[in-house]
């Protein structure tokens, strides 16, 4: 069977890309009683008689997914954040990139409007990127920038974006993009729905790569990491933890804790420790989730 990647799903078809070519297929009939959904970026094998009647017959074990937009095997995730309308927030971005990195999705941080920041957020915005760059995060600024600095990290990847509530998602998009917008008022026309609605997700072929077409979540609650794997999610705390006492550390409560430590000399930001404290609070307040029978 020829195995293929699922480009775009929209009223029950799955639009599945192989060697240049894409075919418009339906779900096998017991993927419903197996719990399976197939997700736009899933590699699946399917069957096609001719181009537009075909059958998706097995999903591919996946690397990762979303859910917000609904996307499956995801490399990159852009995390756009603003510095000012509305003001940056060190608590959402660090949101984003534990979520991220629970997913093993690499994190890229772009951050909008300086060109209308007052110097002192301009400065605060240059401590961000020096401290998010030490710990291995890519950090671009839109002001000034080419877009060339973004889209060179799309070759061989397939990426997402995401970010707070009127931080310029869209824009950005199509800023990179120039002719998706266009592109989706065809299919609105066509279609009979409004242009910015996001029922269904396109993969673009963009600078050797995918990009989702749509902006992803803005906010985000910890639905799925577990309090053990939290304090795996921060990378400096991930390297300090090797000098701390206890293997299995939280970093709270416990003596000589080499992250506590480097909080107290500076090493380690206050804010992404008073956040990882809070995160762990919300983990463990969490319902626990009961599958029904």
């Amino acid at each position: 069977m020829p195995k293929g990647q699922i480009r775009k799903a929209l009223s029950g078809f799955y639009y599945v890309y192989h060697e240049g070519k894409t075919y418009q297929t339906r779900a096998r009939g017991n993927f419903r009683n197996r719990n399976i959904t197939p997700l736009v970026g899933d590699w699946v094998t399917f069957e096609s008689t001719n181009m537009t009647d075909g059958y998706v017959l097995e999903v591919l074990e996946r690397d990762n997914e979303l859910i917000r937009p609904p996307v499956a095997n995801i490399d990159l995730g852009v995390v756009v954040t603003s510095c000012i309308e509305p003001n940056f927030s060190y608590n959402l971005l660090d949101r984003f990139l534990v979520t991220l990195e629970s997913k093993r999705i690499k994190p890229i941080i772009y951050i909008t409007k300086l060109d209308i920041a007052p110097i002192e957020v301009k400065e605060e915005m240059e401590k961000v990127k020096n401290y998010y760059e030490s710990i291995g995060y890519p950090v671009l600024f839109s002001e000034g920038g080419k877009k060339e600095q973004l889209t060179d990290f799309f070759k061989n990847n397939l990426t997402v974006f995401m970010g707070q509530s009127g931080a310029g998602k869209s824009t950005l998009l199509n800023t990179i993009a120039p002719s998706l917008e266009l592109e989706v008022g065809e299919i609105s026309e066509a279609l009979g729905r409004g242009k910015h609605t996001t029922r269904h997700v396109e993969l673009l072929e963009l600078n050797g790569g995918l990009v989702a077409d749509t902006p992803g979540f803005s906010s985000i609650e910890f639905l799925e990491i577990e309090i053990d794997d939290l304090p795996k999610e921060f990378p400096e705390f991930l390297e300090a933890s090797a000098f701390c006492k206890f293997r299995e550390c939280k970093h709270h409560k416990e003596p000589k804790c080499e992250v506590k430590h480097r909080v107290e000399t500076g090493e380690i930001l206050q804010s992404r420790y008073d956040n990882y404290l809070q995160f762990a609070e919300e983990v463990k307040a969490r319902k626990p989730k009961y599958n029904k029978k």
